[in-house]
């Protein structure tokens, strides 16, 4: 989407006399971030132990006359654990991309807007908690105006540490020209 769609997207919920400086989308498609490099081996190793778990209980010979606990219990006890496992594994990312795709930013004279579907969120622009400006190798960047909850681990009751863009407090997550949009929020905010 253009900067012109995505303001558009923006004018049912403009105050009166507000005008939009700047609009734009997280960086589609497949995301990767610092925590992957922790997240990632966490997940093979969840969901490589829920195979190997359900595997084992579904397809290895059970023998009946030993007098053990009945094997339909262990077959559905690991089915959550593979779905989490599959969901960590592979889930996520797709997940996370959806989420994007349906997720605008907009910096207006007098707010920061965030659009997640029919849910809008604010910020005025002069009254930021927090301001900081993160640029990462792929020439994207993230703005943050907020701090993330240290102790759900980055929000959203610990799954902000698998969906980064929706996880670590308001922000505009990885967004192209992120220097640019800093200054622009800067000055605004100061006038």
């Amino acid at each position: 989407m253009d900067g012109f769609q995505i303001s558009q997207q923006f004018q049912p919920y403009l105050l009166t006399g507000e005008r939009i400086l700047w609009s734009g989308q997280p960086k589609q498609g497949l995301v990767l971030g610092g925590r992957d490099v922790m997240l990632i081996p966490f997940s093979l190793m969840w969901g490589g132990f829920a195979i190997f778990w359900n595997a084992m209980v579904w397809f290895a010979p059970f023998d009946r006359d030993s007098g053990a606990s009945p094997e339909w219990f262990f077959k559905l006890w690991g089915l959550p654990f593979l779905v989490v496992g599959l969901y960590l594994i592979a889930g996520r990312f797709f997940h996370d991309a959806h989420i994007r795709k349906m997720l605008f930013y907009a910096v207006t004279d007098q707010r920061i807007l965030i659009l997640r579907g029919l849910k809008i969120t604010s910020l005025d622009i002069h009254r930021l908690p927090r301001l900081e400006l993160s640029e990462h190798r792929d020439a994207s960047g993230t703005v943050a105006f907020e701090s993330s909850n240290v102790l759900t681990f980055g929000g959203m009751n610990g799954f902000g540490w698998w969906l980064p863009a929706i996880g670590s407090g308001m922000q505009f997550y990885k967004i192209e020209s992120p220097r640019k949009v800093y200054e622009l929020i800067r000055s605004a905010s100061r006038s």
